[in-house]
């Protein structure tokens, strides 16, 4: 199989050519796909009309696919280790509307083992906007000063449970109950400075939602934690994925944040399907929250 790679950016990604779903791959070509998923932390496979069988084995060649149980609302009826990301028409919208905007995020970081990739399959795109943003957090903190490096080794910052998530899981209707749901449901401490335990590279850990670093307060922590959002996301670590119908990706959330761009015509359908590789354990439970 005759495998190319075109740089999607400068800072991060690849289109992959000459892959077809439909046809047995060797392992010479999977050796070469995991490689330039290390390398380029994501990976666009472009026009690929694939069953849903065939989406979840592409996401077996990256490890163990996660069944999805703690969001069963969103599970796909037959396909477990499928989620829907849809936005139904909304024939009322106006531009103007004020709707909620998305966070700069990595999946599963509010878990003892938070994800090592995702997939998403474009099934149904709107005509403009919808994108997907990635940021390169090996470039982030690499481009930092050294002693800014310095500040934030061994720093852990808190990462709440995730926001869809919590509508179903954290009870607010008394104190006992909410006070049982963070017992049931705690935040985790990640490090702020991760080692990737693939390429051995280090980088920025952290998202929008991560608001206290662990030993400070968060009025102590806001600053920080703010810069080095605003940090990671310039221009120049940012990959902005403009969706085509039937584009698969596939990226490293141990190596980059990314936000969906909430900037789309919500009279049209926005419809994917997503699986979660499942990664190695990191962090711990932040028990000063319980």
């Amino acid at each position: 199989m005759n495998l190319q790679a075109r740089r999607l950016s400068y800072s991060l990604g690849a289109e992959i050519i000459g892959l077809q779903f439909g046809h047995p791959i060797d392992e010479a070509s999977l050796s070469w796909l995991r490689a330039a998923f290390l390398e380029y932390s994501v990976l666009l496979f472009r026009g690929q009309s694939i069953t849903r069988e065939q989406h979840i084995a592409m996401s077996q060649w990256f490890g163990e696919v996660e069944s999805n149980d703690a969001a069963p609302l969103m599970r796909l009826e037959g396909y477990p280790q499928i989620l829907t990301v849809v936005h139904k028409p909304n024939p009322d919208w106006k531009p103007t509307d004020d709707y909620v905007g998305r966070f700069w995020h990595t999946d599963h970081s509010h878990t003892l083992t938070p994800a090592k990739a995702t997939t998403l399959h474009g099934v149904e795109i709107p005509d403009v906007g919808g994108d997907t943003m990635f940021a390169n957090m090996y470039a982030a903190y690499e481009s930092l000063s050294d002693g800014m490096k310095k500040i934030l080794d061994g720093l852990y910052g808190v990462h709440p449970i995730g926001l869809n998530t919590r509508r179903r899981r954290i009870d607010k209707s008394s104190p006992e109950r909410l006070a049982e749901s963070m017992r049931r449901y705690p935040p985790i401490a990640q490090p702020l400075v991760r080692v990737h335990p693939d390429s051995g590279r280090k980088s920025l850990y952290l998202s929008e939602k991560v608001k206290q670093i662990v030993g400070m307060s968060a009025d102590e922590s806001g600053p920080l934690l703010e810069f080095l959002c605003k940090h990671a996301t310039r221009p120049q670590f940012i990959y902005r994925h403009c969706w085509q119908k039937e584009d698969l990706l596939i990226w490293d959330n141990r190596c980059l944040m990314h936000l969906a761009a909430n900037d789309f015509d919500k009279t049209q359908t926005r419809y994917l399907e997503r699986t979660v590789i499942n990664g190695t354990p990191s962090g711990y439970v932040y028990a000063e929250a319980m």
